[in-house]
């Protein structure tokens, strides 16, 4: 019996590209359970997962927003948020690029004594604000990146900071499954920073906007590690 065939993406929505960090993300993280779950979303394929070059990933992901021939929303991990930052740094320059938005989740320290060394590539961050609307999302007890410092870094990019609780890295180890608090933010970041750009209906029944948009604690999960990604 052939698969069954993935639902088309609605021509009216934009491309939802998604950029994992270190190692890709792994079967059970959420930008592969969203991935599964929607079909304007795709994960961008950066190469060299274990070893990460940091020009190789600009490169392939300017190729992958060039491809989507339609308005582009990222949503990066980790790693793939110091990807779109430099992609933005050298972008900003070109008024046709097709970003609109972005979600950048639990971006590492890369400047000073990071976790792994092969993070210390992307230094030093970007510090310039991206050229397009956007939240960082960042949890109290990330071993990447302190809460203060993604705070500050979400100042410097011009994002709307957005607190997710004690839950590790945001990675698969924090046990979040499909992370219904991320989707939710992806939904307000369409709904209320991109008035046009088509809806998603990511969110589930129940979720408060308005605790959610102002980054609700979430309870702590156990387990969480300092795996990147797996």
């Amino acid at each position: 019996m052939s698969p069954r065939p993935r639902p088309q993406p609605a021509s009216q929505n934009p491309a939802i590209l998604l950029v994992p960090g270190l190692f890709g993300s792994g079967p059970e993280h959420w930008q592969t359970l969203w991935e599964q779950q929607h079909p304007d979303c795709s994960k961008v394929e950066l190469g060299r997962w274990d070893e990460p070059h940091r020009n190789t990933w600009i490169n392939n992901l300017n190729l992958a927003i060039r491809q989507a021939r339609r308005p582009v929303v990222l949503v990066a991990h980790s790693l793939g948020c110091l990807a779109v930052a430099w992609w933005a740094r050298y972008a900003q320059r070109d008024e046709e690029q097709p970003v609109i938005g972005a979600l950048m989740v639990a971006p590492p320290e890369v400047d000073f004594f990071p976790l792994d060394e092969r993070v210390a590539r992307f230094a030093p961050t970007p510090t310039e604000a991206l050229p397009f609307p956007s939240r960082l999302i960042a949890s109290r007890n990330d071993p990447w990146m302190g809460h203060h410092t993604a705070q500050a870094l979400a100042r410097r990019w011009g994002s709307l900071f957005v607190d997710a609780g004690a839950c590790g890295h945001i990675n698969a180890e924090s046990d979040l499954g499909d992370w219904s608090f991320g989707r939710e933010q992806l939904a307000a970041l369409l709904r209320e920073d991109l008035p046009g750009a088509g809806q998603l209906e990511f969110g589930r029944a129940g979720e408060t906007e308005a605790g959610l948009s102002r980054g609700t604690r979430t309870p702590e999960r156990r387990g969480l590690g300092h795996s990147l990604q797996r």
